[in-house]
């Protein structure tokens, strides 16, 4: 079993089930619903600071979220498909969305229930985390990963809510990957 990490809204479970869901890079609204994890609590704050927008090291005060811990059978993550698009749709901003989701719902009409993509929310080398030597120091880099579950049922994951009203940190809001200036994103919703 795999640990993955998701940010979200205490008021809501840590998957989706149904209902509305803002589209995102690897669903459009029809393909909704996607749930999102990432392979380290870095990225998964990366994914809320770069889709809230939030740059100014002063915001960070007003963000409450709870941070899950999932764990996600073995089988599932090493079954799901990596694409292989270019890095730059991987991991680009809004304009590449489009691609993206167009490739999931090739996959998901081929039979994908998941997939394993690289982190475009965080930056490159961002996800190697800290470990103590004479101190707390950063770690050697490593590159983020992205782990989308399509469709509402998945009864062999479970989570623990590891944190239960948090913020990420300046040093995590320092490794994300933002959008260019201009970009916008549509409506998000209370849950993702």
């Amino acid at each position: 079993m795999a640990i993955w990490f998701r940010h979200g809204d205490a008021r809501f479970p840590f998957l989706w089930e149904s209902g509305p869901q803002a589209p995102g890079r690897w669903h459009d609204v029809a393909h909704a619903p996607a749930t999102y994890l990432a392979d380290s609590p870095d990225g998964a704050w990366a994914e809320l600071l770069r889709h809230e927008e939030i740059t100014d090291p002063a915001d960070l005060r007003g963000i409450s979220r709870r941070m899950w811990a999932v764990e996600v059978p073995d089988a599932v993550v090493e079954a799901a498909p990596r694409p292989t698009l270019a890095t730059e749709t991987l991991c680009g901003d809004l304009a590449s969305y489009p691609a993206c989701q167009r490739y999931a719902t090739e996959l998901r009409q081929a039979g994908a229930t998941a997939l394993h993509a690289p982190s475009a929310a965080l930056a490159p080398a961002g996800g190697g985390g800290q470990k103590v030597d004479g101190g707390l120091v950063e770690a050697a880099g490593r590159d983020g990963a992205t782990l989308v579950l399509f469709g509402g049922h998945w009864p062999d994951v479970r989570a623990w809510a590891a944190v239960d009203v948090g913020a990420p940190t300046l040093r995590q809001l320092q490794q994300v990957r933002h959008f260019q200036d201009g970009a916008t994103l549509p409506a998000s919703s209370s849950a993702s």
